[in-house]
């Protein structure tokens, strides 16, 4: 970083110092711009909020009917002392953004977390232009590279449909905000009766709320004593897995979606059934694809394989480094709190993940 940044880390996160507001801090400050509401990007008690139009009400939940939080449509800008702000698609969950601020003639763009396939539940990923790219990483190796989401939906409700023939109820685990919904997207209704954790449920009402269309659900806290689970497809947070809420499901099958599933030892270590491969964050060509349709000569990488990707731009003649922050990739912070190393087929790979994990503990919604 050079003292004519437009953006340095501070001990409360990215800092515009001509504008006096941080990107994404990890600690309260008096005005905060959000790139989307999952917990590693959106501290709780900061002064004011802006995030785009498209996520205010799922970042009203997460902070607080108390927050104050401003909404910008996606494209249009406003100047904060100098600085002109905008928000444009990012295609991670619902109103999640990439901020762009441009200063002097100077362009900016921080990505926030990003894919580039579209899905029925946030508005699509858009390239923008710009001399600075501060780009994620989560899955910065060659190695992971997404089937469709089509392929990987009609896997689920293949598994959904032959559990419910065999009798068995269906557990799927994904982030309660984003992951979960995005699943739901993909169900099949006509296989059977859809539940959700209390965490899922309500963020499923936000989700309803700004235009989402998602298959009914019903919170499985309110089902009656003694209830046949048979057939029945639950969605859950990965931290459900195992514990006794999830013991009342059985006889029942387990299965997680996330890209950490690439990766076959990591469901084998955490006693799945099945892993599906999906992500809502970017795989290796698409991370690729977006830094050059950016047009970025800078490219600044956070969070995740920070330094394989840093060493792969500066090959192909960018001006890259890493750029340290408190992000944390895949999932949901609030979800997670434990990590595992994945087996010794991933090491022999030289891949060391953090797996999935999680500590939310049932909430009605």
């Amino acid at each position: 970083m050079t003292p004519d940044d437009l953006l340095r880390p501070t001990d409360l996160g990215l800092y515009c110092e001509a504008g006096d507001f941080y990107v994404d801090p990890w600690r309260p400050v008096p005005r905060a711009v959000i790139t989307h509401a999952h917990a590693d990007h959106a501290c709780w008690g900061c002064g004011r909020y802006l995030c785009s139009e498209e996520g205010a009400g799922v970042l009203q939940v997460r902070m607080g009917r108390d927050a104050v939080i401003d909404a910008l449509p996606f494209g249009e800008a406003l100047t904060i002392q100098g600085i002109r702000v905008s928000l444009h698609p990012a295609g991670h969950i619902l109103g999640s953004a990439q901020v762009r601020l441009e200063h002097r003639g100077r362009v900016w763009v921080v990505s926030g977390d990003y894919k580039v396939e579209p899905d029925a539940t946030c508005t699509p990923f858009e390239p923008v232009r710009c001399d600075v790219f501060v780009t994620e990483s989560t899955f910065g190796l060659p190695i992971y590279r997404w089937p469709t989401q089509g392929v990987v939906f009609d896997e689920i409700n293949a598994w959904w449909r032959a559990n419910r023939d065999a009798g068995k109820a269906s557990l799927l685990l994904g982030y309660a905000l984003g992951k979960s919904q995005r699943l739901l997207s993909g169900l099949d209704p006509s296989i059977g009766p859809i539940y959700t954790h209390g965490a899922v449920e309500k963020l499923n009402r936000a989700y309803r709320e700004g235009g989402v269309a998602l298959p009914p659900t019903e919170y499985a806290g309110a089902a009656v004593r003694g209830k046949s689970w048979a057939g029945a497809m639950i969605v859950a947070p990965p931290s459900a897995h195992g514990t006794p809420w999830a013991r009342k499901f059985a006889p029942l099958s387990t299965g997680i979606a996330s890209g950490w599933m690439t990766i076959r030892g990591t469901r084998r270590r955490k006693a799945l059934d099945r892993g599906f491969v999906l992500s809502d964050h970017v795989d290796w060509p698409g991370l690729l694809g977006a830094i050059e349709a950016t047009g970025a000569s800078r490219v600044l990488v956070t969070h995740g394989y920070t330094s394989v990707v840093v060493r792969h731009l500066r090959e192909q003649g960018l001006d890259a480094e890493v750029l340290a922050t408190r992000y944390e990739g895949e999932g949901d912070a609030q979800d997670r709190a434990e990590g595992e190393a994945i087996d010794a087929e991933a090491q022999e790979l030289e891949v060391v993940v953090d797996a999935v994990a999680a500590t939310d503990a049932e909430e009605a919604p």
